[in-house]
């Protein structure tokens, strides 16, 4: 399969869950194909400007009105709302987790103005990152998510459980219980004993 073939396979999927958005009279792109493009984006990975020329030299076939870069950065920031629309419906249980993932390593904290992660102790040592709480549907597919920083607990993912309330019972594990309280449709589980014998 090519990246072609899997770009055009994206785009498809892609343009079955944006039914209903119309293309404004003055965009060069359809809904579907700036979502496309995001997706991509996601996946390649890297600098936007790398990733603009890899587009527009390898790819202009397939998106013929690219815009120029920098409008095409702020219509992806505008629109990225749109990327909703490709998560699942929850079933009658869904589950959540949250998973850490680390952005630079503990001794590089602080070098940077701009720096996203927060420091935290993850499977015994030290991280700094963030950490991304899936919930998936029965059939593993994802019905949202959110993420926070690492040194925050999971209960800060409870308000997005709540939205599910009346739509889905969500399985957690215990680092989701709350003094406060946690929304009505969260059962949270114990860690499953082992079998002996």
């Amino acid at each position: 399969m090519t990246t072609e073939d899997i770009i055009i396979h994206i785009f498809c999927v892609v343009d079955d869950r944006m039914k209903g958005i119309a293309k404004h009279p003055d965009a060069d792109l359809y809904p579907s194909e700036l979502v496309t493009i995001g997706i991509l984006f996601a996946l390649k990975g890297g600098r936007f400007r790398a990733f603009y020329r890899w587009l527009q030299r390898d790819y202009e076939a397939l998106f013929k009105k690219l815009p120029e870069r920098t409008r095409l950065q702020r219509l992806l920031k505008t629109h990225q709302v749109w990327c909703d629309r490709l998560l699942e419906g929850p079933t009658f249980f869904t589950v959540a987790d949250s998973f850490p993932i680390e952005l630079i390593f503990p001794i590089r904290e602080g070098r940077s103005s701009k720096q996203v992660g927060k420091k935290s102790k993850d499977k015994g040592r030290w991280s700094v990152g963030v950490k991304l709480c899936w919930v998936l549907n029965s059939l593993g597919r994802v019905v949202g998510w959110q993420w926070a920083t690492m040194n925050r607990p999971d209960q800060e993912f409870n308000p997005l459980i709540e939205t599910l309330d009346g739509q889905s019972i969500t399985l957690t594990d215990l680092g989701f219980r709350c003094a406060q309280g946690i929304p009505p449709n969260l059962k949270p589980c114990p860690k499953a004993l082992g079998m002996s014998g």
